[in-house]
Protein backbone atom coordinates (compact mmCIF):
# COMPACT_ATOMS: atom_id res chain seq x y z
CA UNK A 1 0.00 0.00 0.00
CA UNK A 2 3.02 2.27 0.46
CA UNK A 3 3.48 2.27 -3.33
CA UNK A 4 0.17 4.11 -3.77
CA UNK A 5 1.29 6.77 -1.29
CA UNK A 6 4.52 7.22 -3.22
CA UNK A 7 2.54 8.40 -6.23
CA UNK A 8 1.60 11.57 -4.38
CA UNK A 9 5.28 12.25 -3.64
CA UNK A 10 6.17 12.25 -7.33
CA UNK A 11 6.65 15.98 -7.83
CA UNK A 12 6.72 15.76 -11.65
CA UNK A 13 3.37 13.96 -11.70
CA UNK A 14 1.79 16.30 -9.16
CA UNK A 15 2.98 19.44 -10.97
CA UNK A 16 1.78 18.12 -14.36
CA UNK A 17 -1.66 17.34 -12.95
CA UNK A 18 -1.76 20.75 -11.25
CA UNK A 19 -0.92 22.45 -14.58
CA UNK A 20 -3.76 20.54 -16.25
CA UNK A 21 -6.22 21.53 -13.51
CA UNK A 22 -5.03 25.14 -13.63
CA UNK A 23 -5.71 25.24 -17.39
CA UNK A 24 -9.19 23.80 -16.85
CA UNK A 25 -9.84 26.45 -14.18
CA UNK A 26 -8.65 29.17 -16.55
CA UNK A 27 -11.12 27.93 -19.16
CA UNK A 28 -13.94 28.58 -16.71
CA UNK A 29 -12.64 32.07 -15.91
CA UNK A 30 -12.15 32.94 -19.60
CA UNK A 31 -15.68 31.76 -20.43
CA UNK A 32 -17.12 33.86 -17.59
CA UNK A 33 -15.29 36.92 -18.95
CA UNK A 34 -16.40 36.16 -22.54
CA UNK A 35 -20.02 35.23 -21.87
CA UNK A 36 -20.75 36.82 -18.51
CA UNK A 37 -22.04 33.58 -16.96
CA UNK A 38 -20.63 30.59 -15.13
CA UNK A 39 -20.80 27.23 -16.87
CA UNK A 40 -19.27 24.60 -14.60
CA UNK A 41 -19.09 22.21 -17.56
CA UNK A 42 -15.97 24.08 -18.72
CA UNK A 43 -14.08 22.47 -15.83
CA UNK A 44 -14.30 19.07 -17.52
CA UNK A 45 -14.70 19.71 -21.26
CA UNK A 46 -12.13 19.26 -23.99
CA UNK A 47 -11.26 22.14 -26.27
CA UNK A 48 -11.14 25.83 -25.52
CA UNK A 49 -8.55 28.24 -24.18
CA UNK A 50 -6.02 27.20 -22.92
CA UNK A 51 -5.31 23.59 -23.84
CA UNK A 52 -5.18 21.54 -20.63
CA UNK A 53 -3.58 18.65 -22.52
CA UNK A 54 -0.77 20.94 -23.64
CA UNK A 55 -0.33 22.32 -20.13
CA UNK A 56 -0.07 18.77 -18.75
CA UNK A 57 2.49 17.50 -21.26
CA UNK A 58 4.41 20.79 -21.18
CA UNK A 59 4.77 20.58 -17.40
CA UNK A 60 5.59 16.88 -17.62
CA UNK A 61 8.39 17.36 -20.18
CA UNK A 62 9.77 20.38 -18.34
CA UNK A 63 9.78 18.56 -15.01
CA UNK A 64 11.57 15.59 -16.55
CA UNK A 65 14.09 17.89 -18.21
CA UNK A 66 14.73 19.66 -14.91
CA UNK A 67 15.22 16.47 -12.90
CA UNK A 68 16.66 13.96 -15.36
CA UNK A 69 18.59 16.39 -17.55
CA UNK A 70 17.81 18.14 -20.80
CA UNK A 71 19.81 15.58 -22.80
CA UNK A 72 18.34 12.51 -21.08
CA UNK A 73 16.41 9.81 -22.94
CA UNK A 74 13.49 10.43 -20.56
CA UNK A 75 13.28 14.07 -21.62
CA UNK A 76 13.40 13.04 -25.29
CA UNK A 77 10.52 10.60 -24.74
CA UNK A 78 8.48 13.24 -22.86
CA UNK A 79 9.08 15.82 -25.62
CA UNK A 80 7.99 13.45 -28.37
CA UNK A 81 4.94 12.47 -26.32
CA UNK A 82 4.11 16.17 -25.87
CA UNK A 83 4.42 16.85 -29.60
CA UNK A 84 2.05 13.97 -30.41
CA UNK A 85 -0.52 15.15 -27.86
CA UNK A 86 -0.35 18.76 -29.04
CA UNK A 87 -0.52 17.77 -32.72
CA UNK A 88 -3.60 15.69 -31.98
CA UNK A 89 -5.22 18.54 -30.04
CA UNK A 90 -4.65 21.15 -32.76
CA UNK A 91 -4.95 18.87 -35.78
CA UNK A 92 -7.07 15.76 -35.59
CA UNK A 93 -9.49 16.80 -32.84
CA UNK A 94 -9.96 20.29 -34.25
CA UNK A 95 -10.78 18.80 -37.66
CA UNK A 96 -13.29 16.43 -36.04
CA UNK A 97 -14.91 19.44 -34.34
CA UNK A 98 -15.24 21.27 -37.67
CA UNK A 99 -16.83 18.17 -39.21
CA UNK A 100 -19.28 17.95 -36.29
CA UNK A 101 -20.26 21.59 -36.84
CA UNK A 102 -21.00 20.95 -40.52
CA UNK A 103 -22.97 17.79 -39.72
CA UNK A 104 -24.99 19.71 -37.13
CA UNK A 105 -25.85 22.34 -39.76
CA UNK A 106 -26.96 19.61 -42.17
CA UNK A 107 -29.16 18.06 -39.46
CA UNK A 108 -30.69 21.48 -38.68
CA UNK A 109 -31.55 22.00 -42.34
CA UNK A 110 -33.02 18.52 -42.68
CA UNK A 111 -35.32 19.04 -39.71
CA UNK A 112 -36.76 22.15 -41.29
CA UNK A 113 -38.32 19.79 -43.84
CA UNK A 114 -39.54 17.09 -41.37
CA UNK A 115 -37.04 14.34 -42.20
CA UNK A 116 -36.64 11.31 -39.94
CA UNK A 117 -33.00 11.59 -38.94
CA UNK A 118 -31.62 11.52 -35.41
CA UNK A 119 -31.79 14.95 -33.78
CA UNK A 120 -28.78 14.25 -31.59
CA UNK A 121 -26.25 17.04 -31.91
CA UNK A 122 -22.55 16.29 -32.16
CA UNK A 123 -20.01 17.91 -29.89
CA UNK A 124 -18.28 20.64 -31.88
CA UNK A 125 -15.64 21.84 -29.43
CA UNK A 126 -13.18 18.95 -29.49
CA UNK A 127 -9.82 20.42 -30.37
CA UNK A 128 -7.76 23.55 -30.09
CA UNK A 129 -6.38 26.26 -32.30
CA UNK A 130 -2.58 26.33 -32.49
CA UNK A 131 -2.65 29.45 -30.28
CA UNK A 132 -4.66 27.63 -27.58
CA UNK A 133 -2.13 24.78 -27.70
CA UNK A 134 0.78 27.23 -27.44
CA UNK A 135 -0.79 29.01 -24.45
CA UNK A 136 -1.40 25.67 -22.73
CA UNK A 137 2.20 24.64 -23.37
CA UNK A 138 3.51 27.97 -22.02
CA UNK A 139 1.28 27.60 -18.95
CA UNK A 140 2.59 24.10 -18.24
CA UNK A 141 6.22 25.09 -18.69
CA UNK A 142 5.72 28.20 -16.55
CA UNK A 143 4.08 26.28 -13.71
CA UNK A 144 6.82 23.64 -13.74
CA UNK A 145 9.56 26.30 -13.73
CA UNK A 146 7.85 28.23 -10.91
CA UNK A 147 7.46 25.15 -8.73
CA UNK A 148 11.09 24.24 -9.38
CA UNK A 149 12.32 27.69 -8.40
CA UNK A 150 10.11 27.87 -5.30
CA UNK A 151 10.97 24.39 -4.01
CA UNK A 152 14.51 24.33 -5.36
CA UNK A 153 14.15 21.02 -7.15
CA UNK A 154 15.92 20.94 -10.47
Amino acid sequence: MQDVGDIFHNQILVVAIFACLAAQGLKLIIEVIKNGKVNIRHLVTAGGMPSAHSALVGALATGIGQTMGWSSPEFAIACLFAVIVMYDAAGVRQAAGKQAKILNQIIDELFQEEHHVSEERLKELLGHTPFQVFVGLALGIGISMMVSSVFGTS
